[in-house]
């Protein structure tokens, strides 16, 4: 986060923000900028990247689904926006601490012997490490006495939208981002690489929602998609992981996306198409079906 922070220092806070003596090393001067640069970086991530998600890859077909709320877009955005600035909080003091040089962070190439090779295998680490975190985090998260507290919110959402992905309880979003913030603390990792994996990941979390269910025939079984996320807020038990299924299969939650068997939501919409039980225009248009009111989701 020390390269984002020095651009902005160079280019916008020292010239025009920050008085004279306030020192860009200063601990106060450092925590400031990082709240406002972690607050809009999040806003336009989510945002920017949602909305290419929602209008350019999001199937709205399946806005006629009966689970489908009444404006959802818009309560997810509302979630999210509401949610984001929260889950900063902690964020910046992980991110203060890098700045701080207590991270194992790292500017060039040449810095570790390995040099290349070290950078691919840490990219690949850095992707183990943090599918695995989440996967128990998320479990963690699905215990009866845990779940109602701070993840049932995200599963309001059963047929979920691209910007369903980043509408999470703070204590939630905290959690799940957690293994993200902490791995450069415990292994190696370049600065610009971890601004890329930190991208990728935020583009991940919104693909997985974005209702495009298409999975190459041979990484079905081993990619986390939108299709095996969408079983997970439908069936609620299976599918915790994030990019991958390894642990799913390990811990006996992997389930087969119903989605690439015929069963999944864009089937039952045709299907009740098909038997005149579900009014295309209206529930396009309001999330309504068959006249009456799509109730909120059941508790679990």
């Amino acid at each position: 986060m020390d390269l984002v922070l020095n651009v902005a220092d160079y280019y916008l806070l020292t010239p025009y923000v920050y008085p004279a003596s306030w020192t860009e090393e200063g601990a106060l001067r450092q925590i400031l900028s990082l709240l406002v640069l972690t607050n809009l970086g999040a806003l336009v991530l989510y945002l920017g990247l949602g909305a290419i998600s929602y209008y350019l890859v999001f199937d709205h077909t399946l806005m006629k689904h009966p689970h489908f709320l009444e404006n959802q877009v818009q309560r997810e955005i509302q979630y999210a926006v509401t949610s984001l600035p929260w889950i900063s909080i902690p964020t910046v003091a992980l991110f203060f601490a890098e700045v701080r040089g207590y991270s194992k962070l790292y500017d060039n190439v040449t810095d570790y012997s390995m040099g290349w090779p070290m950078v691919f295998l840490s990219m690949v680490s850095f992707l183990l490490f943090t599918d695995m975190c989440i996967y128990w985090i998320h479990r963690f998260l699905h215990h009866k006495l845990i779940y109602k507290l701070f993840h049932k919110p995200h599963h309001v959402w059963k047929v979920a939208s691209p910007f369903a992905s980043h509408a999470f309880h703070p204590v939630d979003g905290f959690l799940q981002g957690l293994p993200y913030h902490i791995y450069p603390f415990l292994f190696p990792l370049h600065k610009v690489l971890y601004l890329a994996l930190y991208v990728f990941v935020n583009i991940w979390t919104i693909s997985i929602h974005d209702g495009d269910y298409r999975v190459p025939g041979p990484l079905v079984e081993v990619i986390n998609g939108a299709a095996h996320h969408t079983d997970h807020h439908l069936f609620f038990d299976y599918n915790y992981g994030q990019y991958f299924t390894l642990w799913d299969r390990l811990g006996g939650s992997y389930r087969h996306p119903s989605a690439l068997t015929g069963n999944g939501p864009l089937d039952l919409i045709k299907r009740l198409i098909a038997e005149g039980k579900l009014r295309p225009d209206k529930a396009a248009a309001t999330g309504w079906s068959n006249g009456h009111k799509e109730a909120a989701c059941k508790e679990e």
